[in-house]
């Protein structure tokens, strides 16, 4: 482990190059269950998937593929697969091929590639050699994740605060880790070494930052003449238990700064150099990118896409530095914005199979591991965590807490030890609605709640697809018709037809911000009243948490309202991103602001919405089908005249690009991976009498409202615009 964790910095950029010559069209992106460098992680899994990119050298759909799995790097090399040799396979799958030989055996070492035959002509391809390990296999299988890397950032400005040699560092954004410096030294001493988030407008570490916002010293003796020397992190005592989630011990422990003081009050001691020494789960970052023509929500982005590597430093989804305990509200926001800025599936999947089994206490949350459930497939293609854990999605759904009409509560006397034992929590849940609870903007909590019946009725909804994804029909006729059971009693029950909102639940007559966004954001609203519901939202504006930001996010972007959407993520008032950033965080924050949260901490992945809301709403990239079989490209763009967007998925990155005047034309650019197709939503804007091109031909289009919607567009470049009727003969 120390070996690799000194090499990484090295390792990361030789292996972005092919190393053992790559053919022309051969597979790119291999991966084996989800592993992209599994020679260093552990493959749990006997009977493993394996997936690859589609090179687009050549063009055209895949025909067929063919796997060889050997015991060595020179048999492969010759052709010669003596552990699996699939064959030839008539096929066009390229993501979760299962392996069909012999068992694999455990703490083995293994080589694999594929070769391929695209297009017409059937063009042969052949991929780099992957290496891969088994894991031991002790606990049956499970999730495979790779170990946790640590790389050296140099420091982006040193300042000497005086004469005695102290200094200030600043590495430019914060990380978990420790620091390493050289100190050249005329005799044994001691000095001060001073770690935070947050600094003194005197260029000094802020020793009282408050919240939880991290502050840390450590005197460190050092011995004559020039030594390296790094910081053993102590443990914060909190952190070493349960449910928080330990630092593996040879990864050592980590502390959030990006400052660095040194302290020497010597003439005779000097500092050579510092280095930040930053711990992260494996991440590649060149596999997203955004920009557009905002340079605030370019900011935006840069610190949410940033926010998510940064968090990932305990392998597992946790809440901040204060408690890092994963919990399951954390751990979706965390989820959706990995998916939009890696290609990485592993780290999500861990995070929640170790949720199912040590839940949370809120209602709302313990239903949303249907939610990570759901999401988990649809990203990656794979049912198997699905199939493994459906009984206990079963009991996630709260199905059990429902009256006849459908409605749940957990103060109806419905809430059983029985039932607590099947969620696996060990104590009371209750509704939580958002926190801390000063965000939840005003809500009444009623013993039957809005807020907790849409995540139901979500639940349920869910709950469906996934019976379906595993073969349940009859539990997914089931769970539709429940779901409809809820959703109809919601609006018969919760909805005021006077004021025409949502109220905060039976019995209340106050109506919050978060009544209303739920039931939108998951399509509880019927199409008649959602104007109504639109207004009463825009009037509350951002009157909500950095969690609910999520779904009001995606209440808007489902509604068609870009502007006001847009609008919130590139605010400047004290609820936004912006201001987390003019306060100096460069991790996104547990709450807007400490007046809304005193003991915030400055290191929060579940505040990191515009990670997600910037692909899947700005832009309306999803996957229509698992493992993005089919895409849905839908840009919501808010008025603003040009963007370009780079987006990972199992079966490559999706390319995007738009320019537009708003009056004239929008032209809209796409990329997307060979095995895939796509929806393709182009937005008419006020341009009069538009048509559609497609590559610079006139196309017949059905038109949806704002949009010409292009179905079944297939792999490749494609460049769509729109015109107006006299200008057919405009070039892009």
């Amino acid at each position: 482990m120390n070996k690799l964790i000194f090499l990484f910095p090295f390792f990361l950029i030789i292996t972005s190059f092919p190393l053992w010559g790559n053919t022309k069209a051969g597979p790119t992106g291999l991966m084996v269950e989800f592993l992209r460098d599994p020679s260093q992680g552990f493959v749990n899994e006997p009977l493993p998937n394996f997936s690859w990119i589609l090179n687009d050298a050549f063009k055209g759909a895949q025909k067929s593929y063919s796997i060889k799995v050997s015991s060595s790097e020179k048999n492969l090399l010759k052709g010669f697969a003596d552990v699996w040799n699939s064959g030839e396979i008539i096929s066009e799958e390229s993501v979760n091929v299962k392996y069909r030989g012999v068992p694999l055996k455990p703490l083995t070492t293994y080589f694999w590639n594929v070769m391929v035959k695209i297009g017409l002509n059937n063009n042969t391809g052949t991929s780099e050699i992957q290496e891969f390990k088994t894991g031991s296999f002790a606990k049956g299988t499970g999730s495979s994740v790779m170990p946790l890397v640590k790389h050296t950032i140099l420091p982006l400005r040193e300042i000497k605060i005086n004469s005695k040699g102290n200094y200030f560092v600043d590495f430019g954004k914060a990380a978990f880790g420790t620091v390493r410096v050289c100190i050249e030294s005329q005799k044994s001493d001691s000095i001060r070494i001073h770690l935070g988030e947050k600094a003194e407008a005197s260029e000094r570490v802020n020793r009282n930052p408050g919240g939880t916002i991290r502050y840390r010293y450590f005197s460190l003796n050092v011995e004559k003449g020039t030594h390296l020397y790094t910081i053993n992190i102590p443990h914060i005592q909190r952190h070493t238990k349960y449910p928080a989630i330990n630092m593996p011990s040879e990864t050592g422990e980590v502390t959030p700064f990006r400052y660095c003081e040194i302290e020497i009050n010597s003439p005779l001691i000097h500092c050579k150099s510092v280095e930040q020494i930053a711990t992260n789960y494996f991440w590649q970052e060149n596999e997203s990118y955004f920009s557009c023509s905002d340079t605030v929500l370019n900011q935006v982005w840069d610190l949410c896409k940033y926010t998510i590597k940064a968090t990932s430093f305990c392998g597992v989804y946790v809440d901040g530095d204060r408690e890092r305990i994963p919990y399951e509200a954390d751990a979706y926001i965390n989820q959706l914005g990995h998916y939009c800025t890696d290609r990485e599936y592993s780290m999500a999947r861990f995070s929640h199979e170790y949720l199912i089994n040590n839940p949370t206490w809120p209602t709302e949350w313990i239903m949303q591991s249907v939610m990570i459930a759901y999401t988990d497939y649809l990203y990656t293609g794979d049912n198997r965590s699905l199939v493994k854990f459906y009984k206990d999605l079963k009991f996630k759904s709260l199905i059990s807490l429902a009256r006849s009409d459908g409605l749940i509560s957990t103060r109806t006397g419905l809430l059983t030890e029985t039932l607590l034992n099947d969620i696996h929590i060990h104590g009371p849940i209750k509704d939580i609605v958002d926190w801390p609870a000063i965000e939840r903007d005003n809500n009444e909590m009623p013993e039957v709640s809005t807020v907790v019946n849409a995540f139901h009725y979500e639940s349920l909804f869910l709950m469906a697809r996934i019976a379906n994804a595993v073969g349940e029909f009859d539990d997914e006729r089931f769970f539709k018709e429940r779901a409809q059971r809820v959703k109809n009693s919601i609006n018969n029950l919760l909805f005021s037809q006077t004021e025409k909102k949502y109220l905060d639940g039976q019995g209340s007559a106050h109506s919050s911000l978060h009544a209303n966004i739920f039931p939108l954001a998951f399509g509880i609203v019927p199409d008649n009243i959602i104007p109504e519901v639109v207004k009463f939202i825009n009037l509350r504006g951002m009157a909500c948490s950095v969690y609910g930001a999520q779904y009001l996010l995606e209440a808007l972007y489902s509604a068609g309202e870009d502007n006001s959407a847009l609008n919130l993520m590139r605010s400047k008032g004290e609820r936004s991103w912006w201001n987390m950033i003019n306060l100096g965080s460069t991790i996104t924050m547990e709450a807007w602001d400490a007046k809304f949260k005193p003991n915030l901490d400055w290191n929060h992945a579940w505040g990191a919405v515009p990670a997600n809301m910037i692909t899947r709403g700005f832009w309306g990239i999803v996957p229509l089908l698992p493992g993005f079989q089919r895409a849905q490209i839908k840009p919501q763009t808010g008025g603003l005249i040009s963007s370009e967007i780079k987006v990972p998925t199992i079966r490559g990155s999706i390319f995007c690009e738009f320019n537009t005047d708003n009056v004239t034309h929008f032209d809209l650019a796409l990329t997307i991976p060979l095995n895939m197709s796509a929806v393709v939503f182009v937005p008419v804007r006020d341009i009069p009498s538009a048509v559609l091109l497609s590559n610079g031909s006139p196309v017949q289009a059905k038109r949806d409202g704002k949009f010409f919607v292009m179905e079944g567009v297939r792999g490749g470049r494609t460049v769509f615009s729109v015109i107006e009727e006299k200008n057919k003969g405009y070039s892009h």
